[in-house]
């Protein structure tokens, strides 16, 4: 037990402030003056109150500018951030579980946008067997589904397609799908930024406008883009025996580029006229059905393939494929590339791996 005092009964001692500090006040100072020391301890009380209150306010002072001037800086820093970065943000893993319901394990449901987020296109369109799947999804995307993505999808896929019109610019190929792409997505855009009033687009109409007009820059990039051949240190396509040009020819998927190589040079021309390699053109895109429909005979009895694969190609699509896609796995429902790991718990993963177009990958999404 502590020790008290003599008298653990006894009131106490009497402190009074002064101007050297605090003292001690004995029982005859206290009895002789008792009326002074009672006055000068109220006054000393009352400018110590004074004194701390004022303190307070000038801490609270403080601590309101100082939070003030936090939340401006970080204000500005998020500005900075979302005005300079390129980047756009992917999570580690490069697959993604795929759920159309709530369920008691996972709440709500993936969308495009999250999809769009999730998956590794950055790496994808620095991959050549990649790049036409990812140009093919972006023109989907554009066409028909830039309502449904969110703001950070909006940017990602923004910044994506700034990577696709560099790598074009860089590596000065695929210059004509990359051309159809942006005009595609100008041309929506023009339609629903029309209809900004109605909420078709998620985000500021301002940001949109800001957008298209790096489109129209990204076009005529494209457009003033000048092929520099290299310099001739071996054989060229023209040294080569008629057969292997052709056999070359046949490698071409789109009627287009046969076009623009017969325009290089005479003798090109002339094999690009061949019927058998517009019939194979033909029979390769379209059934034997849509090809029946759309026969075109010429003067001297025979089918003009030429003329009947541009007209084909206005009334049907032409056929997809590619070298690497999306798959799906329908045992686990995760959507990843065919190279990338995901946590697989069926015996044999392989028989449960769909490979999915990219008009597969929209569907998957439309619920």
């Amino acid at each position: 037990m502590p020790f008290l005092g003599q008298d653990w009964r006894s009131p106490g001692q009497n402190w009074v402030k002064t101007e050297e500090g605090w003292k001690k006040t004995t029982t005859d100072h206290k009895n002789n003056n008792n009326n002074v020391s009672a006055e000068s301890f109220n006054k000393a009380e009352e400018e110590e109150e004074l004194q701390e209150e004022k303190q307070r306010r000038l801490d609270k002072e403080n601590l309101l500018l100082s939070f003030s001037y936090d939340m401006s800086a970080k204000k500005r820093k998020k500005d900075l951030m979302n005005n300079n970065t390129k980047v756009p943000y992917f999570h580690r893993e490069k697959w993604i579980y795929v759920h159309k319901r709530s369920t008691k394990e996972r709440h709500g449901y993936c969308t495009l946008g999250e999809a769009f987020n999730r998956l590794d296109f950055c790496s994808a369109i620095k991959d050549t067997r990649r790049f036409n799947y990812v140009v093919r999804l972006l023109e989907l995307i554009a066409k028909s589904q830039l309502p449904s993505l969110s703001g950070v999808a909006q940017k990602n896929y923004m910044n994506i397609l700034e990577r696709v019109v560099q790598k074009v610019l860089d590596d000065q190929q695929n210059i004509r799908p990359i051309k159809e792409l942006l005009q595609m997505l100008y041309v929506s855009l023009c339609g629903l930024v029309q209809n900004m009033g109605k909420c078709v687009l998620v985000g500021n109409i301002n940001i949109w406008v800001y957008r298209m007009e790096h489109i129209l820059q990204w076009q005529q990039q494209l457009d003033n883009i000048q092929i520099n051949r290299p310099a001739s240190t071996g054989i060229t396509l023209t040294n080569l025996p008629a057969s292997l040009q052709l056999n070359i020819m046949q490698r071409l998927s789109d009627g287009r580029d046969l076009v623009c190589l017969g325009q290089v040079c005479p003798e090109l021309g002339t094999l690009t006229e061949d019927r058998l390699l517009w019939k194979r053109l033909c029979q390769y895109h379209f059934t034997d059905r849509q090809i029946r429909k759309r026969l075109m005979v010429s003067e001297k009895g025979q089918l003009e393939w030429k003329n009947m694969y541009f007209k084909l190609s206005r009334c049907y699509p032409h056929r997809e494929q590619y070298s690497d896609t999306l798959h799906f796995c329908t045992h686990c429902h995760v959507l990843f590339w065919k190279d990338t790991n995901h946590p697989c718990t069926a015996n044999n993963p392989e028989s449960c791996t769909v490979s999915l177009s990219p008009q597969d990958f929209i569907n998957l999404f439309n619920f």
